[in-house]
């Protein structure tokens, strides 16, 4: 099919925290240098933000560098945190506050401001617009487009097909967007990064890249309990010993307060529910004092990647680069990732203008974030092997005492798809039912992400083999997909006395998990209609 095709110097995929400050910093040197630059970010969300999700509290080191007037330029970080917490819950009733010569440094938030991640996004989309990026929303890539064994762009999905692949009306095909250099920026486990990876093999190291899956909900608190800038942070219960995670509860401006749970998709229990155990959490005291009597307004989910320094791929390739979340650049060991996504991104875009698009991994490497992920090196993996308590002490010494330079190489390199136990050798777990005060159902939770997508089109998770969720994984593990999916899009059915493996892609909320968490890795998620999926407000 002859399709459009419209032709820039710079093509950008995904418009986060990464792509945006790539976009920004390349606008920026082309018009110092007196340079005339083409720039196009295409977005998959219905808008910029849609779907953005991060807890967030953000350290403002690159923004500072980006725009360094970001404050009279009105960007959206208005509450300084002014209370940090952390603590340990070591039952359901008990909590423990820890003092702040146990943490490890990295935790400590003083400077730091508390946001909404997609709302500054939305703000960074207006900067580059101004200075003359084209930003287009609802426009997914779907392909990447090559000549060779070099990438010269990508497609966009086509719009108006029905479930089986025939044109409806409206039918729209999608565009070749072809480019000088291509930057992919689309968030943990992107799936045009994940097929870049292997077709460069981009591994740099031995150690694969780790995930985990957050789960978070925006609620309006009651104003006597509302204290603007309150970070909270703590592990624990109800995480067992051998589930790696925490919980995050942080108060934003307007009487609001955003709380979640990440859950490190390396758990074995094929039972587990991460979206349950974030239900109950919530009523445990020391959370319940923020939220009783609160509403909640939104939910989501979304895995990060968490591998850190020695996870990281190889950034550059022929024709492109790959930049923050989707190169794994969070900094696990403070629980953030929004500056180092941006410093990646605004690196590539030094890389690109000075024409050396091979050496941002040097550039990146140099930088402060490179220097920062390198110093918190066995963060990640200590806790995966010692468990929080031990793993926590074994951080606190390395980042506290020795600046992360103690002389262990700590690795981690059992894939999380690959950690599951028979389920005939693990325990059930008996969840609460939600009582619609502090905890909630799966079908409500997707409603308030305000997830849609066009029934009648190609099912965005696709199964290599279909007969193994039931042929094997529901023998093996009770198909763990109906519990590690936080939005119920995977069920097993009885129809007419057969048992069937049901997938309602319709409440996918883009979270990635299955793609990460299934066994036998037969789930890929396809990027489906854009336009579809969450629409963030606040998140």
């Amino acid at each position: 099919m002859e399709r459009e095709s419209m032709t820039f110097d710079v093509v950008i995929v995904g418009a986060g925290p990464a792509g945006l400050s790539t976009a920004c910093r390349l606008a920026q040197l082309a018009a110092e240098r007196a340079q005339t630059l083409s720039i196009c970010v295409v977005e998959k969300g219905s808008e910029v933000g849609a779907h953005i999700l991060s807890g967030a509290v953000v350290e403002t080191r690159a923004l500072d560098e980006l725009f360094a007037d970001w404050r009279e330029r009105g960007a959206p970080l208005n509450t300084p945190v002014t209370t940090d917490e952390m603590y340990w819950l070591s039952s359901p009733e008990r909590g423990h506050r820890l003092p702040k010569l146990m943490l490890p440094a990295p935790l400590h938030n003083a400077g730091n401001q508390v946001i909404s991640l997609g709302n500054l996004c939305r703000w960074l989309a207006q900067q580059a617009e101004d200075l003359g990026v084209e930003v287009f929303p609802g426009f997914a890539a779907s392909e990447i487009l090559y000549e060779g064994d070099r990438v010269v762009g990508v497609l966009t999905g086509d719009m108006g097909v029905d479930r089986a692949g025939n044109p409806k009306d409206g039918y729209m095909p999608g565009m070749e967007l072809r480019a000088g250099t291509t930057v992919f920026a689309e968030g943990a486990r992107g799936h045009l990064g994940k097929q870049l990876q292997a077709r460069f093999d981009l591994a740099r190291d031995a150690d694969p890249q780790h995930y985990g899956l957050g789960l978070k909900e925006l609620w309006d608190i009651p104003a006597h309990q509302h204290q603007p800038g309150k970070v909270m942070h703590g592990a624990g219960w109800p995480l067992g010993k051998q589930t790696g995670g925490g919980w995050f509860l942080y108060h934003l401006e307007n009487q609001q307060a955003v709380v979640g749970l990440i859950v490190d998709l390396n758990y074995p229990n094929p039972y587990l529910s991460p979206f349950d155990e974030f239900q109950r959490l919530k009523h445990h005291p020391v959370l319940a004092a923020s939220l009783a009597g609160g509403t909640r307004i939104s939910f989501g989910a979304r895995a990060i990647a968490k591998g850190g320094h020695r996870a990281l791929p190889r950034m550059a390739f022929a024709g492109g680069v790959l930049i923050g979340c989707d190169a794994g650049t969070l900094n696990m060991a403070k629980i953030k990732g929004t500056h180092t996504a941006m410093k990646s991104g605004m690196l590539a875009a030094e890389a690109i203008m000075d024409g050396d698009v091979a050496s941002l991994d040097a550039r990146f490497d140099a930088s402060w974030a490179g220097q920062e992920l390198r110093r918190t090196k066995n963060f990640g993996p200590a806790l995966h092997r010692f468990g929080a308590l031990v793993g926590g002490a074994y951080n606190a010494l390395d980042q506290n005492l020795f600046g992360g330079r103690l002389p262990f190489a700590l690795r981690d390199l059992t894939p999380d798809h690959q950690s599951l136990r028979a389920a005939a050798s693990c325990a059930r777990i008996d969840y609460p039912k939600p009582d619609g005060v502090l905890s909630f159902d799966k079908l409500s939770s997707v409603y308030l992400s305000n997830t849609a997508h066009e029934e009648d089109q190609p099912v965005h998770l696709r199964l290599a083999d279909a007969r193994i969720p039931l042929g094997q994984n529901l023998a093996d593990y009770d198909e763990p997909a109906q519990r590690y999916c936080p939005a119920g899009v995977y069920e097993i059915t009885e129809v007419d006395g057969a048992t069937r493996f049901q997938i309602n892609a319709q409440n996918c909320v883009h979270c990635k998990t299955c793609d990460i968490k299934d066994p036998a890795q037969n789930i890929t998620w396809w990027v489906p209609e854009g336009g579809g999926g969450p629409n963030y407000p606040n998140m």
